[in-house]
């Protein structure tokens, strides 16, 4: 199994970032079309990317304005990577006047991390457009 990082420098406060990893309003602003989030340790974690591909897994960490850890898979079936089969550590470090945000995924199959960088990156650059008071449009991702 691989593992893939992604940092990011986003001019905006580990608090304001947290909310849009947290509240399920904020966080269809920047990744999904649609998100059940229950932020506690053993929450449900789900998230329609792109308006086809559902994201599930729970969460299994929540340290507010610093981390987030869930677990992640597909809720298609079939699918190689199944819900809650793979970790997602999502890290906030103030930084002067913003935040390096720190993205760890963990327990991907090998052929996986290609698809998955380029879709964490296309997701962490729409965090960045919201968490400084932009819109990152409708997601087309999918």
């Amino acid at each position: 199994m691989a593992e893939l990082v992604r940092e990011v420098f986003i001019e905006a406060t580990p608090e304001v970032i947290f909310e849009y990893l947290v509240d399920p309003a904020k966080y269809v602003e920047w990744g999904g079309t649609e998100a059940v989030l229950d932020p506690r340790p053993g929450g449900t974690y789900r998230a329609l990317m792109g308006g086809t591909h559902w994201g599930e897994g729970e969460f299994l960490e929540v340290d507010p304005d610093r981390r987030v850890v869930f677990s992640f898979g597909w809720a298609e079936p079939g699918h190689p990577i199944p819900p809650g089969s793979t970790t997602v550590e999502i890290a906030l470090a103030a930084e002067g006047t913003g935040t390096t945000v720190r993205l760890t995924h963990r327990g991907l199959p090998e052929d996986a991390v290609g698809d998955h960088t380029g879709g964490w990156d296309h997701y962490l650059a729409r965090l960045s457009v919201v968490a400084q008071g932009g819109d990152a449009g409708p997601d087309r991702m999918g």
